[in-house]
């Protein structure tokens, strides 16, 4: 998210990679946020109640961690508008101001984008709605802010409050069409954003290069009352001075009109990016008609590619007998990898995977020169050495710590991974395979899930029938009522949504309502982005309160792309699938269970990046807790739970193969780092010449040479995370120390555990970025963080100490 949008998106970036990425944001980035049905079945056939459909309102119109990933339109009834108006995201007034400023009020009052609304209209907006909505919004807060920059004064009433109320409209209406463009794509919808993103991103400029605005915080920072002021205040108004140098107000005229051209220019390189990795993805389909070629695959990967089959126009297509249309979307891509016994089409697929977006009208590379090239010119002019320096102005670390931390991690990772491939290799020399002296990237996938199949008697396939998504939800949610003492509930039918499979939940606590947000389960290769991600909708904000109420509640959406559900049975998940729900379900928790009431530093805002993954990891930690495994753990047809043998085993299968898991996120972190630090873009080296260099250290089998994986790098070209990857590694020091916490009381005592978790939610879950994160850290846990319960829960302590 560039530096980021405050539709704080946080994604599993689609490239050979299984982790998630965040975004955080202080004021001055609010605005920058980064179709064929496939199915048209009932969510579940299942009891659950989380789980039963229900008719939502409508109107007329997510660690790249995988253990094996090597990857008309009238408006809405009144019938359905809520009793309550305490989410409106902006007050009563503000869509009659839009339509008076507008020079066609006719185009405003139907747009579905400028109407005041409880929840997004997500069912009702269309392309056709964003050109004239965005450029009306834009005319009229353009408005807004010259009127605050006449009257601004240096205090919260006349500065603060104000400004805040002006971002949040377009952050909000931003947020909307972005969001829509991530899970429900057109060509429509990418050319009306990309008509109006300069003008939008002129306007953030703008805001963020304001003189009397940013003169009104240095003058709160340097006034007598600057110490009686809150944390979260004070936080708040360093955030914005800082942000606003490094959105170049220091510059000069003629400085300052280079560095907005760069802004652009990089908003644009980002957005194409995205859109060429999608397009790419897309693009490769491989129908197989042979079922010899299927060999080894399990029924649920069977059915997933013949259900793809019929919807790409194979009427006859079964499970059985195929025909069979296999992608490079991740349910598809993986069972390929890890059971096909057909090395030819692994490594087919592998080939294709890698070379995603390398070639032809979707070729990344120059896109990727360009990005670089221009951040380095912004680092520049803004007074810096490189981009990872500017990076790191809003981070806990330095561009020194983040290298020494990646250096220690990867000097206790490389023992046991090379250790790993030469288990790997005598395993598959053992089963007779032709190929177990030049086992290469196709291959370690498919013999790492033997070999633990075999050490630990465990078959990823067999357990599906335990995970089903319902059981699951209905787990994560009682760890959450456990752990943080909420009730999340069905609220199906209050929200309009995008899909008929998203579901609408409302989050509860002793006090009340206290959140909502929207759950999007299943892959759409057709429309959705890969990956997953939490975003956010709305933020708890008391300036935003509606009359009534004392504060507006939070809302966020938490999108994935797991199995869809094949028939009459439900969404059956792989292990990381699982986790990777408990993953952002903890970013989500952050988001909905802040206490700050201050918006701009409210859940994840202004929370620094690297320990924005801290609640996210943490929740993951919760998959391999006895208790916790079996509550989710049921069999979908018999509800027999999974036997206590079984569980006993994946336990002991965590730590597998975990040097070689941890070398991988440390390549990538690596990689990034070298790229924002040391290389210079138009120099003797390539983009892929610093790829082969790092993966020297990096990587037990060196890349191939025709190795194109940075094309798909979408975390660090158009996911936020630029010479920012380390921070995966950085907050799961964090995670694993708090997670740590409760082994110290006791995971078995259940009091103890609550009281924990108390603390924890008081403390890391509802401060936000009012606080500085190693201040909360110290809160919870009572000292500061130790690398050793990280390296203890993979295994590799031994190794660190001998290192």
């Amino acid at each position: 998210m560039k530096r980021i949008t405050i539709i704080a998106t946080f994604v599993i970036a689609n490239t050979l990679m299984a982790t998630t990425t965040t975004s955080r944001a202080s004021l001055s980035l609010l605005l920058r946020r980064s179709p064929p049905k496939l199915r048209n079945s009932k969510f579940f056939p299942s009891s659950s109640s989380h789980f039963r459909p229900s008719a939502s309102p409508k109107s007329y119109p997510c660690p790249i961690w995988s253990s094996s990933f090597s990857f008309c339109l009238p408006p809405r009834s009144t019938s359905t508008r809520l009793p309550f108006r305490h989410f409106s995201f902006s007050p009563p007034s503000m869509s009659s101001a839009i339509a008076a400023a507008a020079s066609d009020e006719s185009l405003v009052s139907s747009n579905p984008l400028l109407q005041d609304f409880d929840f997004p209209p997500f069912d009702s907006v269309d392309a056709e709605h964003v050109r004239p909505g965005i450029r009306a919004l834009l005319q009229h807060l353009e408005g807004e802010l010259e009127q605050l920059e006449k009257c601004v004064e240096p205090s919260w009433p006349k500065l603060v409050e104000p400004l805040e109320k002006l971002v949040d409209r377009l952050s909000v209406v931003w947020g909307v069409i972005n969001h829509l463009k991530a899970v429900k794509d057109t060509p429509e919808l990418r050319a009306a954003i990309e008509d109006v993103q300069p003008e939008k991103v002129k306007f953030q400029l703008r805001l963020g290069q304001s003189k009397p605005i940013y003169n009104a915080f240095k003058a709160i920072r340097e006034s007598p009352d600057w110490s009686s002021l809150s944390e979260a205040r004070q936080r708040l108004v360093e955030a914005q001075i800082k942000e606003a140098v490094l959105t170049g107000i220091a510059l000069d005229d003629d400085k300052r009109e280079e560095f907005n051209k760069i802004e652009q220019e990089l908003e644009k390189l980002s957005h194409k990016f995205s859109e060429n990795v999608l397009d790419a993805t897309k693009k490769f389909e491989k129908l197989i008609t042979d079922k010899k070629e299927m060999e080894g695959l399990p029924p649920s990967a069977l059915g997933l590619f013949a259900q793809a089959a019929v919807s790409k126009g194979h009427e006859n297509a079964t499970a059985e007998n195929g025909p069979w249309v296999i992608t490079l979307d991740g349910p598809s891509y993986l069972p390929v990898m890890q059971h096909a016994k057909n090395r030819a089409l692994r490594e087919e697929l592998y080939r294709a995977y890698l070379s995603r977006a390398s070639s032809g009208d979707l070729d990344n590379t120059a896109i990727i020169d360009q990005i670089l090239k221009l951040r380095l010119e912004k680092a520049k002019l803004l007074g810096y050495n490189n981009y990872a320096e500017v990076s790191m102005t809003m981070k806990m670390a330095t561009v020194e710590k983040a290298a020494e931390l990646l250096e220690k991690l990867r000097s206790a990772s490389w023992g046991p991974a090379v250790q790993d491939m030469e288990d790997l290799k005598s395993f598959a020399k053992s089963q007779g395979a032709e190929e177990s002296g030049s086992l290469t990237h196709w291959d370690t996938t498919f013999w790492s899930e033997r070999l633990r199949e075999s050490k630990y008697d465990i078959n990823e396939e067999e357990l599906r029938p335990y995970f089903s998504l319902p059981k699951v939800m209905d787990g994560l949610f009682s760890l959450a009522k456990t752990l943080f003492g909420v009730d999340i509930e069905p609220a199906d039918g209050v929200a309009p949504v995008w899909n008929s499979d998203v579901r609408f939940y409302r989050v509860k606590d002793s006090s009340g309502p206290i959140a909502y947000f929207y759950f999007d389960p299943y892959s759409r290769p057709s429309e959705k982005r890969g990956g997953a991600w939490m975003g956010e909708v709305f933020s708890r904000s008391q300036v935003m309160a509606q009359k009534g109420t004392s504060v507006r509640l939070p809302v966020a959406h938490m999108v994935c792309n797991q199995t869809p559900p094949v028939g009459d049975k439900p969404s059956l998940m792989t292990f990381r699938e699982v986790e990777t729900v408990f993953h952002e379900f903890g970013h989500a928790l952050q988001h909905m269970l802040t206490k700050q009431d201050e918006g701009l530093v409210a859940g994840i805002r202004n929370v620094e990046w690297d320990a924005v993954e801290l609640p996210s990891q943490f929740m993951e930690n919760w998959c391999y807790h006895r208790d916790t495994l079996m509550s989710i753990a049921k069999h979908y047809e018999t509800g027999e739970t999974l036997p206590e043998e079984v569980y006993k085993k994946l336990l002991a299968a965590r730590t597998f193969r975990a040097g070689s898991f941890s070398l991988r996120q440390l390549k990538f972190a690596s990689l990034d780092l070298e790229l924002h630090t040391n290389y210079i873009p138009g120099g003797p080296e390539s983009i892929y010449d610093v790829d082969q260099r790092v993966s020297l250290k990096t990587q037990v089998i060196p890349p191939l040479p025709e190795d194109r994986f940075l094309c798909g790098f979408s975390h660090i070209f158009a996911g936020g995370y630029a010479a920012g990857y380390y921070s995966y590694k950085w907050a799961e020091v964090l995670s694993a120390d708090a997670f740590s916490a409760f082994e110290d009381a006791g995971l078995d005592d259940i009091k103890a555990v609550k009281e924990t978790g108390q603390r924890f939610r008081n403390t890391v879950l509802a401060l936000g970025g009012g606080k500085a994160p190693l201040k909360v850290f110290v809160e919870f846990r009572g000292r500061e963080p130790s690398p050793e319960p990280l390296l203890r829960h993979n295994g590799l302590l031994a190794a660190s100490a001998s290192a």
